[in-house]
């Protein structure tokens, strides 16, 4: 048996608890551990390498993700019925690990088929966008878009689509208010997102969220790329339907007089999310993304981490790659808000993660967290920013953002993204527009089974066909040819038309 066939995986040589690759029977042997195992075990989920006392800190890794809440003895199933989340102090020692990047000199970088937006900007894709300033106006806003079907676009062949981004807010909250600003500024993020040639912004008439204010606040001047309707104003449903219609086609040939042309990877930004993850998709998918990100920001890109609840507990890892202790305190600052804001809530935040999360082998968040701040790599960490602020640096950054995937994913192509990287262990069908997501799978069985919804299989670390290096260097590539015009998988099957979805947050009345 050679090593990449154990049936476990030892991560770190002082871990007291092993990864199980395969699943394990109730008394098997596994004379190379000195291990007989004492209970079936499923794939991804750890077995005690060790004799562990109660009240022992269970190491990952090295890094702790939780105590013995009994005597465990070596051989045993490690999960939340023996194992507990323990919560204590961790230096944030910012700066420690911060190492100069290696950037690749400008004309050698990498490239990808890009098109060029008069402002300077990349797109990855080409579509026309309608948003909704409220809910009211979501029904218009699909029906404008769904009157242009693949016959009716096909004589513009460089425009991607015409897709609704409808919402379910607008009205109904409080403002001025942060869920307020949020929502704006999130609608805005689209609205000038360089992979919407032009945008359809359509309210209704007595909403909160008012088109005309929402324009001006955010800095949207109108023009034959962007415009703004009211229903109220334009004599309903039917005339609204029919005059945005008119205004997609009259935007149509603008939008598609546009050419690929090779650009510098430079341009690439990229929200990194995970949804459904597993015990393996720290060992692979994540770890793999990480290198990916690394040489993103080396060849002058930027790599987006999110899902602030899936740090807590490591967020040290990011404090320490911090370029200065104001960044890495913005990071803290928002661990603080969420503490608050979950306060006595059953949330993820506090301990507690998803159904599929414990049954795919992770017991907690502090576990979860460990595998899902991987995919940010190990560059410096440049900058924080809140939900759907512009990202104006370049290199490895952080967006605050809810775990939940198409809220965490909106935020992210509000903020600029152009691509997504969605790393997965149980399976996820997600999609998203402007900006398509390639999923990466964490394991090959799983991959073989959704092979529809997979892109990439990073499996091949977990089977010992490749390293993370490899990996990462064939997610890269894959990147490019993506950027590139290349269909994702969740492109083919049509997703994305209804994954926006900005955070509610606040009183809603």
């Amino acid at each position: 048996m050679t090593p990449s066939q154990s049936p476990l995986i030892r991560l770190h040589p002082a871990d007291n608890v092993l990864v199980v690759r395969h699943p394990l029977a109730l008394g098997q042997v596994l004379p190379e551990f000195g291990l007989k195992v004492k209970a079936q075990v499923p794939a991804g989920h750890k077995l005690a390498a060790r004799d562990i006392a109660q009240g022992e800190r269970i190491t990952k890794y090295n890094v702790v993700i939780g105590a013995a809440t009994r005597d465990i003895t070596a051989g045993e199933h490690v999960h939340g019925h023996n194992l507990a989340l323990v919560d204590e102090y961790r230096d944030p020692s910012f700066g420690l690990d911060v190492r100069p990047v290696d950037y690749v000199p400008e004309a050698e970088r990498a490239q990808f088929l890009g098109i060029k937006r008069p402002d300077g900007r990349v797109a990855t894709r080409n579509f026309i966008g309608l948003l909704s300033s409220v809910n009211c106006s979501a029904t218009a806003i699909h029906r404008i878009a769904a009157h242009f079907t693949p016959e009716r676009l096909a004589a513009y062949p460089n425009v991607d689509g015409v897709v609704a981004f409808a919402q379910t807010s607008g009205c109904g909250m409080s403002s001025p208010s942060e869920h307020f600003d949020l929502l704006r500024r999130t609608i805005a993020g689209y609205a000038r997102h360089p992979n919407l040639a032009g945008v359809l912004i359509v309210g209704l008439g007595c909403e909160r969220n008012q088109v005309a204010d929402l324009l001006v606040s955010q800095g949207l001047e109108e023009g034959p790329l962007r415009r703004g309707f009211v229903m109220q104003d334009s004599g309903g449903t039917t005339a609204t339907i029919a005059a945005g219609i008119a205004a997609i086609e009259a935007m149509l040939p603008l939008a598609n007089d546009v050419r690929r042309e090779p650009v510098s990877a430079a341009h690439l930004k990229i929200g990194l999310e995970c949804g459904g993850s597993d015990g393996f998709s720290g060992i692979s998918a994540n770890p793999a993304l990480g290198a990916a990100m690394d040489l993103l920001v080396r060849h002058g890109g930027t790599a987006i981490l999110s899902e602030t609840p899936e740090i807590h507990g490591v967020e040290f890892m990011l404090t320490r790659r911090a370029v200065s202790e104001a960044v890495g305190q913005k990071l803290l600052d928002r661990l603080a808000w969420w503490a608050e804001y979950t306060r006595g809530h059953n949330a993820q935040f506090n301990g507690v993660v998803g159904a599929g999360n414990q049954a795919g082998g992770l017991a907690n968040i502090f576990e979860k967290s460990l595998g899902s701040a991987m995919k940010g790599g190990t560059t410096p960490l440049v900058e924080v920013y809140r939900y759907a602020e512009p990202i104006d640096r370049a290199g490895f950054v952080f967006m605050d953002s809810p775990g939940y995937d198409p809220v965490a994913v909106t935020g992210q192509i509000a903020s600029g993204a152009n691509l997504i990287c969605f790393t997965t262990g149980r399976g996820s069908m997600f999609g998203s527009k402007p900006a398509p997501t390639i999923k990466l799978a964490s394991n090959t069985p799983m991959f073989e089974r959704l092979r529809d919804d997979m892109d990439l299989n990073c499996g091949a670390v977990i089977d010992g066909e490749c390293d993370i290096d490899e990996m990462g260097r064939r997610i890269f590539a894959h990147l490019l040819r993506t950027a590139s015009g290349e269909r994702t998988r969740s492109e083919v099957l049509g997703l994305g038309d209804h994954e926006f979805v900005p955070w509610h947050l606040g009183i809603v009345s």
